[in-house]
């Protein structure tokens, strides 16, 4: 089965690609010659994987899924939440958003976070959504150098290691990312 993903992040992409083993074939919106931008002016995860997936569908009408993920973080009545990726601006590299979180959380025990990702997918003009969450905790400095976004400062709970100190397989087989696509997958699947 062909599903586009419409995302421009290339490790969005290939955390799915992985994902998706033999059975499903993803496709970026480059090979659909999707250029444009996708809004993502919501108020919830939800909103904005509908969203997206919308602009997609409407673009070329297809089986397609999007998604919105974001850190949740309990001292910051849940900030970032749908402003994740672009906390520190509207063109904040990773770096910036990890920097500006860590110096709003300095002198704050309360560490809790969650990282939530839902799942949109437009299947046969059928709208289905899945959600994954992970719990975990902010810790005060950077480790590791796999992984993108938060994902150096982020320890799940019962773990020792940062996301970005984990693996693929290790990452993917617990990140919130991971679970809502497998849902999505299984659902696909029966």
């Amino acid at each position: 089965m062909e599903l586009v993903f419409a995302t421009h992040n290339r490790h969005k992409l290939a955390e799915i690609t992985a994902l998706a083993g033999s059975k499903f074939i993803i496709k970026s919106l480059a090979d659909i010659g999707f250029e444009g931008d996708i809004p993502e002016t919501a108020d919830s995860f939800l909103g904005n994987a509908r969203q997206k997936v919308q602009t997609i569908y409407q673009y070329k009408p297809c089986n397609c899924f999007a998604d919105d993920t974001g850190l949740v973080v309990e001292a910051l009545d849940g900030r970032p939440g749908v402003f994740s990726a672009r906390y520190a601006g509207e063109n904040a590299t990773y770096q910036d958003n990890v920097k500006k979180l860590l110096q709003e959380l300095e002198g704050i025990s309360n560490r809790k976070a969650s990282f939530i990702t839902i799942v949109a997918l437009i299947l046969n003009g059928k709208e289905h959504f899945f959600e994954g969450r992970i719990d975990g905790e902010i810790i005060t400095e950077q480790r590791g150098d796999k992984g993108f976004g938060y994902d150096p400062i982020f320890v799940p709970h019962k773990h020792r290691l940062t996301f970005a100190e984990m693996n693929d397989d290790e990452k993917n087989g617990m990140s919130h990312r991971g679970i809502a696509i497998k849902k999505m997958f299984d659902f696909l699947s029966h």
